[in-house]
This record gives C-alpha cells, structure tokens and sequence, in this order.
C-alpha cells in the first residue's frame, strides 16, 4: 500500500534554520561518482546539478561582510600550497610522534587494566577512559583518514594504512581498535559524509538538526531540556553514534547490491537512528531503516565484540581468586571509565561544529576548491592548541578547522600547520574560530537545547564552478 509522509511522522520535513532553494542529492566523494568502500564493494553516488541558476544575492547581515570581499580564487590557491607544503614535511619524524602518542596510550591501559581490581579510584577510572579515549580519537581517528599512510614502506606492510587498519574481521578490530563503533561503518559515515557533507542536511553528524527533537519541544521547560541532553553525554556513542553509522554503511551497501541510487522517496535517510529506534521505530521511515540494519546483527556484529571483551573476558580472570570483590571493582571501575570516555569524547566531538557562530550550508560544492575549504574552516572551530600534552588532552582534535581542510594529514602536521592556516584566515578575513573547550560546550549547548540557531551561509555568493 502506498504510503504519504505526514507532518506528523516528522519525515522529510524541511529544517526552519535551513534555507533550501532546490531539493539536495547526495554528492560524489571522492570527485569520481564510483565509491570504493574499505570492505571492497563499491557503489556510485548521485552528483548534485548547480542549484545556483539565480544570479540575485541576498543582503549580507553584518556578521557575514566577510564574504562579499573574499578573493576566492587567491585563498584556495594558498590553502592548497599550504597543504601540499605540509605533506612534504611528513616523514620520520611524524612516525616519531605516532609512536609516542601510542606509548603514552599504552601506558594509560597498563596502568588502568593493572589497578581495575583495586577499590574504585578516579586513577584508574581515568587511566582505563584514556586508553580507550586515545585509541579512538588519535590513533584510529588519523590512521582511517590515511594521516599514516605515507609511512615508509609498502601498503601491506603498514600496520597504519587506512585500507588495513582494523578493518575486515572482529580479529583486526580486536587487535588494532575495539569500540563500540564499526570501523567500515565509521569511514562510511564519518570520513565521506561527515567531512564532505559538513553542515549540509545531509550532514550526519549536524548537531542542530539531529537535536530538533529537543530544540523544538515546547512543552519541556529550559531545565528539562538541559537534563536531556546532560544524560546523553555518558551514553552517546554506543546509543546514538554507533547504530548511526551503521545505517550509513548498510544504505551504501543496500545501493550498491540493489544498483539503485535512491532510497523509496518515503525514507528520510537524515533521521538519527538510536537505540531506542531499533526496539521501538515510530514510523515508517525509521522501520525501513530498521529493517535494513536488522538489529540482531548490529548487535552481534557491532555491539558484541566491544561489550565481551571489555566488561566480561578482561576481568574474568579475577573470578579465579578467593573474594570476589576484586573482580566487583573491576567491573564498576571498568563501567565508570566507559561514561567518563563518553562525556570526555563528546566534550571533543560533538563541540567541534555547533554553535551560533559557524555556518550551516544549503546546497553542496566540489572537494578541494575555494569554497570547500572556506566552509571546512567556517565550519569547525578550534580549541587551545600546542603541546603535545594539551593535544593529547583533547584527543588532537583541537585541530578540527586544520583536519577538516586537510583530512589526510598526521597528527603532528596539524600542530605545524595550524599557526600558518591561522595567518593565512586573517590575511584573507576569514573567520577562524578557536576558543576554550569550556565555551565551545556552552555554545553546543544552547544549540541543542535551541537557545541559539547556527548561521545560515550565503551560498549564491560562492563561485559557481566550486559548485557540487
């Protein structure tokens, strides 16, 4: 039986802080419209035709001056010599500083895994976040971008090659990154769509939109809202991040064994899917999702093999000894590091592009042009940024404008190449954003609670051959 979308199912339904002037389609990255995804299949995207055929620009409010001057062509030619410099600079030494960044991981797991059976103590809940923390956010975050596949030597012989590295089998997982997250699922829905879909609608990790539910319920008062989001912190990422991009690898994969390029028009691909939706769909859209992902297998193949290893084979082995209250601290140790890595990935994570100071985009443009790399920066803000020691603190993703203009770059590039991409921003007048954590948390805050709204890019000002 045919089915119609209603306003109440809440699909398909135009985001009010978005300005659409034609219906988006999905953008082909890389440039070329065939998609060879990390577990070998490979599927074609729909290109976006220039929505932009009117040539009248809107009156620019003050805060967005900027963009009528910029020289376009004259910043994203020095972007890309910049980045092209930065990758010259690569070698031993970003080998160098890899290592050291996983010494120190390793010692946080040594020194967790080796007191969990104490007494619950804020070291070794810090010690046990930490070493799941890092793993994520530097050393399988940079290396599934390809920051490492330069290393010297073949591709299978490096052990930090995006094509190898955790991927194919729960054993490569086990040995290279265990979490909650599947690896071809996150460079799915991470690495392709997230970065270059930035703040579009078809962005799946755009926080205003994600957080509508919240943002537009009138009937919860301030302090409720507040406490929503407040208790989403410890859980996020295996309740929402990793059934998300879940769903993202299983649509690439559903089109490319159907060949087809679109979902049923009834389907609302942009809705977050949780835990909750996989036990309790509330329409349509989301029991087509559902079905597709099949929930027993996103347990068993993404949820499992984290859940086992971590919170029932690490601390069986204290079962052998006499009491049993050593294997009970570890597992309230082991527990509370999980929602502290939580909170901590989050405050790093999610605050890397929300607020009312960066921009939303209603239409898509080509990788790798002027416009690209203004919306990257536009986009994303920093944190404070310098030592190794604060940049481990936050996961090096203190480099966010740096990483989302040169995804591919390592870890210690970043650091190098932040000051030089600054300088070129204020030569230009280009709006980079970088400020203490702390403010970046407040301001995503007031986004999700809908305190504030994001600003809404003039994008008929871009040039039309940047466009998707």
């Amino acid at each position: 039986m045919a089915w119609t979308p209603s306003a109440s199912d809440g699909i398909a339904r135009k985001a009010p802080w978005v300005s659409h002037r034609q219906p988006l389609q999905a953008v082909a990255v890389p440039l070329s419209n065939v998609v060879e995804n990390t577990d070998g299949f490979t599927s074609t995207r729909n290109t976006i035709q220039n929505p932009k055929t009117v040539t009248a620009k809107s009156k620019l409010a003050i805060e967005d001056e900027w963009i009528s001057t910029l020289d376009y062509d004259g910043f994203g030619k020095e972007v890309t010599q910049l980045g092209k410099q930065l990758l010259k600079e690569g070698g031993p030494d970003d080998t160098n500083h890899l290592r050291k960044i996983i010494k120190w991981r390793n010692l946080a797991a040594f020194a967790g895994i080796a007191t969990m059976w104490m007494k619950p103590n804020i070291f070794t809940v810090a010690a046990l976040s930490t070493w799941t923390y890092a793993s994520w956010t530097m050393i399988a975050h940079h290396t599934c971008h390809g920051g490492y596949n330069r290393l010297a030597g073949p591709a299978n012989a490096n052990k930090f090659h995006s094509r190898k590295f955790a991927i194919g089998s729960v054993k490569q997982r086990m040995k290279d990154w265990l979490d909650w997250i599947q690896p071809e699922a996150w460079n799915v829905e991470h690495n392709r769509l997230h970065h270059y879909r930035l703040n579009e609608l078809e962005d799946p990790d755009l926080v205003q939109r994600n957080l509508e539910f919240v943002r537009e319920n009138t009937s919860l008062p301030m302090w409720l809202k507040y406490a929503k989001v407040f208790a989403f912190m410890p859980i996020w990422k295996w309740y929402y991040y990793a059934p998300n991009t879940f769903k993202e690898l299983q649509i690439a994969k559903w089109k490319a064994e159907s060949g087809q390029q679109d979902l049923p028009a009834n389907i609302d691909t942009t809705q977050a899917l949780t835990i909750r939706t996989l036990f309790r769909p509330k329409n349509e859209s989301e029991r087509f999702l559902v079905n597709m992902i099949q929930p027993a297998r996103f347990f068993s193949a993404v949820v499992a093999p984290f859940f086992l290893a971590r919170f029932v084979l690490l601390p069986l082995p204290l079962l052998v000894l006499p009491s049993t209250v050593f294997y009970q601290n570890a597992l309230f140790n082991l527990i509370t590091a999980e929602l502290m890595t939580n909170v901590h990935s989050f405050l790093t994570i999610v605050t890397n592009h929300a607020g009312e100071d960066l921009y939303t985009f209603d239409d898509a443009v080509k990788p790798r042009t002027s416009s690209f790399y203004v919306r990257q920066i536009v986009g994303s803000a920093n944190y404070q940024c310098g030592s190794d020691a604060v940049d481990f603190a936050q996961g090096f993703l203190n480099y966010q404008v740096e990483h989302h203009v040169w995804p591919d770059l390592s870890m210690l590039q970043y650091q190098r190449g932040a000051p030089r991409l600054k300088a070129l921003c204020e030569k230009y007048g280009v709006p980079y954003v970088q400020e203490y954590i702390w403010e970046r948390t407040r301001k995503t805050l007031r986004i999700m609670v809908g305190k504030t709204t994001m600003r809404s890019f003039p994008t008929e000002y871009e040039p039309a051959k940047d466009k998707a």
